[in-house]
């Protein structure tokens, strides 16, 4: 996947009770990710889950969303600027001689690496994984990335490492594929994207 873009300035310096009150407002009825049936998991994920086993079982009988407060607010915004500021960007092949390789980063990494530092950084803060889903979606150029989304009573909001700022789903300009099922880590469920603004993306399994 492509990963070297300028990233949107970081907005941590306002308080997270700003950001929240002002993202809770701007919320819309689409919000929440609509989830189609059950698809193919992404090789590279496959792979990961060759030698993680234990990520890729986790089962969740109630998969009901986080529901967000200040704390876990504040807990997203830490996770996401901590990855984003601590990772330097690099590709799979620049870095490991191979096209397409998940791992946990500790200098270099690229954006399914980044998802996986994000979400093991709010598990150990106690979020369950079934709020924590990998996600693959296309750029507006038509390139390949993933991201974390964050499942909670509020919406659906995106933790991405190309972008500081936490939005909702539908608030960004990516088409969305496919995701992490929030019952099982090793299982993987389309989405339903149907937003105008990114209809003219063409979708492609990635």
């Amino acid at each position: 996947m492509v990963h070297r873009f300028k990233r949107i300035p970081s907005l941590l310096a306002v308080s997270s009770f700003v950001l929240l009150s002002t993202m809770e407002a701007g919320l819309s009825s689409d919000a929440k990710q609509r989830i189609g049936g059950r698809t193919s998991q992404p090789i590279g994920h496959y792979e990961y889950c060759m030698s993680h086993l234990a990520d890729c079982s986790i089962r969740t009988l109630s998969t009901k969303p986080v529901k967000l407060s200040r704390k876990k607010w504040s807990e997203m915004l830490q996770a996401n600027s901590f990855a984003n500021s601590t990772v330097e960007p690099a590709t799979d092949l620049e870095h490991y001689g191979v096209e397409e390789f998940w791992s946990m980063p500790t200098t270099y990494g690229d954006c399914e690496d980044y998802v996986l530092m994000k979400r093991k950084f709010l598990m150990d803060r106690g979020w369950p994984a079934s709020s924590l889903l990998a996600t693959v979606v296309l750029q507006p150029n038509g390139d390949g990335h993933a991201v974390l989304t964050v499942r909670t009573d509020k919406g659906d909001f995106i933790l991405d490492n190309l972008v500081d700022q936490i939005l909702t789903w539908d608030q960004t300009e990516y088409k969305y594929l496919k995701r992490q099922a929030a019952n099982h880590s090793g299982h993987w469920e389309d989405i339903i994207d149907s937003r105008m603004s990114v209809a003219s993306i063409k979708r492609h399994d990635s």
